[in-house]
C-alpha cells in the first residue's frame, strides 16, 4: 500500500548509526571518545546539552539509571548474546565475575572485579540503547571531571550537604549546575556521593567498547535457549491454548495471587517500623479517603519493598508456596538474556483470592478451563520480534496477545495510558494498522491519577536517545503522540502468524483480521518535550503504580472475560 508516513529519520540520527555499526565491525575494542562528535552532532532530545560547557543533569542520571553502579569502575563494556558467546571468545570465566543490575534496565551484566564488564544483550536494539547512553554518560561524565578540578577539598567534604550552609551552593555554583541538580544527584548516589565525585575528580572518564558477534542467527539462537528453558520447566505449554502477556514480573502475579491481600496485617506491621513518614501519612489518608488511591496497589507497593529487605525473607518464601498453589508458575531465565516468565494456570483461578477487580461475570467457570496465561518481563525493541515469533511457532494454540509498557508522550502528561490503533514501526518502517480490543472505558474505572486516551498513534523508536527535535516535530505533525520501543516488533511477528511469508518493509500493513484478540496498552513515563520531564528527571514511584495497575487490571479483565465465554460455548 502506498505510504502516508514520511521518511522520518533524521540524517544526523543516520549518520550516528552508520557511524558506530561501522566501527563495531572491528574485533577490537572501540573507543567511545570516537563517537562524542558524531553523538553531540545528532542532537539527541533526551541529550540537549551535549555541546555545553555546563553538565546536562538529565542526561547523565537517565545513563546512570541504565547502568549499574560498578560503571564509574569500568575502562570497558563487552557485548554478548550469552555466556557461551564469551566463551567463545575466550572469557572462559564470565559467570564467575559478579552479577551486577542496572535500577532501571533489566539486562544481565557482570563485573571481573577490575575494569571489564560484560552484557548480556538480547537483539539489535540493545546495542542502539548502550551506544548512545554510554557516549552520553562519558561526555557528561568529563564535564564534570573537568570543573571538578578547581573545586577546592573544602567543599568535597561530608560537611557539604544540601540544605547545609555556604558550601552546597558553593558546590554548585562550581559545577555549573542549580543547587536542585546537585540534590538529585545527592538523592541518586546518597551515601557514595561525596566518593563518587571524589572518583570523577581523579579520573577522566576513557570507556571503550567491543560487540563480540553481530549476526541475527545468534539474537535467535539465545531467544531458542530461552524458550527450550520455558518447555523443560512447564512442557504442558506446547499443548495448551495460551494468552500471551507481555508487562512486567510484578503486577499480573499480584492481581492473580492475592497474596498482599491475603497479608495485609503482616504489611501493615512493617509500615509501622518503616521510618517512611509519607508512606504512613498515605495510607492513613487512604482509609479515611482524603486521597484518591488504590488500597490493593498500595498494598502491592508494600509488599515489594517488604520482600526486598532481611526482615521480609519469610514472607518472600511464602509467597512462592502460595502462587504455587494457585497455579502460578515463575520462571528465571538460564544462561540467556535477562527476561523472566510466568505461567498462570486458569483452571486454578479463585475469585475469593484474586483482586476484587478481575471479579467478572462467570468467573467460576474457569475450573473447567485448558488454558494459560504466559506473562513475560517486557523485552527492549527487537527482542519483542524474536520472543513473540519463537512462542507462536512453538505453542498449540493463541487466544489472545496483550502488551502494556512504558511510553513517552508528546501530547499527555506522566501518568496517562495511551491505547493506540495505529502503530509506526522505525524497524520495518511499516506502519500497522490494528484491532486494539481496549478503548479508555476499559481503563477508565481503574485509573486515579491520569486520563485514558484512546485512538492514538504510536511510534515504536530504535532507541531512547535516538530522536531529536526534528524527528518528534515530523511525527506529532503527522499525529503521532505516543514514543515507545516494543510495540512496532511485536506486530511485525504477528503478521508472520497470519501470513506466508516474513513482514513486510515500508508498506502500510492491515492487521484487522486476526483470529485471536490483541490488545496493547501504554502509559507515559516521560515528557520529552517537555524538558525535564523524563525518567532521567525522576521517577514515578508509588504513583507510576497507578497508570500499571489500571492497564494491568485491563488486560486481566479481559482475559478472563473471554475465556470464561470460552469455557461456556464449550
Amino acid at each position: 500500500m502506498e505510504r502516508t508516513v514520511p521518511s522520518t529519520a533524521s540524517e544526523e540520527v543516520e549518520l550516528y548509526l552508520r557511524t558506530f555499526y561501522s566501527l563495531l565491525r572491528t574485533t577490537a575494542e572501540v573507543q567511545i571518545k570516537s563517537l562524542e562528535e558524531v553523538h553531540m552532532g545528532m542532537n539527541s532530545l533526551l541529550h540537549q546539552g551535549a555541546r555545553h560547557n555546563a553538565p546536562d543533569l538529565s542526561a547523565l542520571i537517565y545513563s546512570l539509571l541504565r547502568f549499574p553502579d560498578v560503571l564509574s569502575e569500568v575502562n570497558r563494556v563487552i557485548l554478548g548474546q550469552s555466556t557461551d558467546m564469551f566463551m567463545r571468545h575466550g572469557i572462559l570465566d564470565v559467570e564467575s565475575w559478579t552479577p551486577t543490575q542496572a535500577r532501571a534496565r533489566r539486562r544481565q551484566c557482570f563485573y571481573d572485579g577490575e575494569d571489564t564488564l560484560a552484557c548480556i544483550i538480547a537483539s539489535r536494539s540493545d546495542i542502539d540503547d548502550i551506544v548512545p547512553m554510554l557516549t552520553a554518560y562519558q561526555i557528561e561524565w568529563n564535564k564534570i571531571h573537568r570543573l571538578l578540578q578547581n573545586v577546592g577539598e573544602d567543599l568535597l567534604s561530608e560537611k557539604t550537604k544540601p540544605g547545609s550552609d555556604r558550601k552546597w551552593s558553593a558546590l554548585a555554583s562550581a559545577l555549573s549546575m542549580s543547587e536542585d541538580d546537585l540534590e538529585r544527584l545527592f538523592i541518586l548516589w546518597k551515601d557514595d556521593f561525596l566518593s563518587r565525585l571524589l572518583t570523577i575528580k581523579q579520573k577522566k572518564c576513557r570507556l571503550s567498547i567491543r560487540l563480540l558477534n553481530r549476526s541475527l542467527s545468534e539474537y535467535r539462537r539465545v531467544t531458542n535457549t530461552w524458550w527450550e528453558h520455558i518447555e523443560t520447566v512447564y512442557p504442558e505449554i506446547l499443548e495448551r491454548p495460551l494468552y500471551f502477556v507481555s508487562s512486567n514480573p510484578h503486577s499480573i502475579i499480584n492481581l492473580m495471587s492475592g497474596f498482599a491481600i491475603r497479608h495485609q496485617k503482616e504489611l501493615l506491621d512493617f509500615l509501622d517500623q518503616e521510618a517512611n513518614e509519607t508512606l504512613r501519612k498515605e495510607w492513613e489518608d487512604i482509609q479515611t479517603q482524603q486521597v484518591r488511591s488504590n488500597q490493593e496497589n498500595f498494598l502491592y507497593y508494600l509488599l515489594k519493598k517488604f520482600t526486598s529487605v532481611p526482615e521480609g525473607k519469610e514472607t518472600a518464601e511464602h509467597r512462592k508456596d502460595h502462587e504455587l498453589a494457585s497455579g502460578i508458575v515463575r520462571i528465571s531465565p538460564k544462561r540467556s538474556f535477562e527476561i523472566e516468565a510466568q505461567i498462570i494456570d486458569l483452571s486454578k483461578v479463585s475469585d475469593e483470592t484474586i483482586d476484587p477487580r478481575l471479579c467478572v461475570e462467570g468467573i467460576k467457570e474457569l475450573s473447567a478451563s485448558d488454558a494459560l496465561i504466559l506473562n513475560i518481563d517486557y523485552p527492549l525493541g527487537m527482542a519483542a520480534y524474536h520472543i513473540l515469533a519463537q512462542v507462536t511457532e512453538r505453542v498449540k494454540q493463541v487466544l489472545g496477545i496483550y502488551m502494556m509498557g512504558k511510553a513517552a508522550t508528546l501530547n499527555g502528561v506522566v501518568g496517562d495510558v495511551m491505547i493506540s490503533n495505529v502503530i509506526h514501526d522505525e524497524h520495518s518502517r511499516n506502519t500497522y494498522l490494528f484491532p486494539n480490543c481496549f478503548v479508555a472505558a476499559d481503563v477508565i474505572p481503574y485509573l486515579i491519577y491520569g486520563t485514558a486516551l484512546d485512538n492514538q498513534k504510536a511510534v515504536s523508536v530504535r532507541g531512547t536517545l535516538l530522536q531529536n527535535m526534528d524527528y518528534m516535530d515530523v511525527f506529532y505533525r503527522e499525529g503521532y503522540t505516543d514514543i515507545e520501543m516494543e510495540a512496532g516488533p511485536f506486530l511485525s511477528a504477528i503478521y508472520e502468524t497470519i501470513r506466508p511469508k516474513r513482514h513486510p518493509v515500508n508498506e502500510i500493513v492491515n492487521l484487522y483480521e486476526l483470529p485471536y484478540d490483541l490488545g496493547i496498552l501504554h502509559y507515559a513515563s516521560d515528557q520529552p518535550l517537555s524538558k525535564g520531564k523524563n525518567l532521567g528527571a525522576g521517577s514515578l514511584s508509588y504513583f507510576g503504580m497507578d497508570p500499571t495497575y489500571a492497564a494491568a487490571v485491563a488486560i486481566l479483565r479481559r482475559i478472563l472475560s473471554q475465556e470464561s465465554a470460552r469455557v461456556a460455548s464449550r
